[in-house]
């Protein structure tokens, strides 16, 4: 398999996805899940992923869509389509699935996947947590991971916008 057509493999659509997780949960993998826009990669999201990474086998990330992240953050937003947002996660190591969603939270992917671990950053209180509910009555466990300082996509907008108004 070339570098791209693995970076292809780990980008799964719904179906997709249900055929991996039922050979993951026959293998008893331990499936870790985590979400978010995740528009300008940058060493925040690789250090949080790959601690996220660390409490399973398996680290399946949902990320939004363009139209989803657009209804959240605003019509400026996403800098990268979701296909680029996609391939980027997807050519991460420690990342065996990527799947996209369309509704502004991943509460229905979340029941599709049934994590055994739930992930977001510590900036949400356990209870806040989308799927906390479906994790907890499986007996599974949702987890917080402080962010590394210094890096936000909402941050590095503001430094380009910032360093271009001046040329």
């Amino acid at each position: 398999m070339t570098p791209i057509e693995r970076i292809n493999s780990k980008i799964l659509d719904y179906n997709s996805l249900k055929h991996q997780l039922a050979e993951w949960k026959t293998n008893k993998e331990i499936i870790v899940f985590t979400n978010g826009c995740f528009d300008i990669l940058h060493c925040g999201h690789i250090d949080y992923l790959a601690k996220a990474k660390t409490l399973g086998s398996k680290l399946i990330i949902g990320i939004n869509s363009d139209l989803s992240i657009s209804r959240i953050k605003g019509k400026s937003r996403p800098i990268q389509d979701e296909k680029s947002r996609q391939m980027l996660l997807a050519a991460l190591e420690f990342v065996d699935a990527v799947v996209l969603f369309g509704e502004d939270t991943p509460y229905q992917l979340i029941e599709i996947v049934q994590p055994d671990v739930l992930v977001k950053g510590a900036d949400y209180q356990e209870e806040e947590i989308v799927g906390y509910d479906i994790v907890k009555a499986k007996g599974g466990k949702v987890r917080t991971i402080a962010f590394l300082d210094g890096y936000s996509t909402s941050n590095i907008i503001a430094k380009i916008i910032k360093d271009n108004s001046v040329l």
